[in-house]
């Protein structure tokens, strides 16, 4: 469990990590991250993260991918780690 804790700390200041270095890229014209990498990271357990992060400094606000997309992986997330722990452990 304390594993699972760290990893899902790290993930999330990996996602967060993230969305700010490409909107700090895009607004410099710069190279950006990938929206295909930002999912995965998402989908890895940083939803949560990228996701405040996203509504915090603006970002990708207006990509529906990314605005119903990400809450949609979180709450897959939340049902797997539910029925994990309530019903299969």
């Amino acid at each position: 469990m304390k594993l699972f804790l760290i990893y899902l700390f790290l993930i999330n200041v990996a996602a967060i990590s993230l969305t700010v270095l490409d909107k700090t890229r895009a607004r410099q014209s710069g190279r950006r991250i990938s929206e295909r990498t930002l999912l995965i990271v998402s989908a890895l357990g940083g939803s949560p993260g990228m996701y405040l992060t996203m509504r915090k400094i603006h970002h990708k606000t207006r990509h529906a991918k990314f605005m119903i997309g990400i809450p949609c992986i979180f709450v897959t997330q939340l049902l797997v780690v539910f029925f994990y722990f309530f019903f299969i452990q």
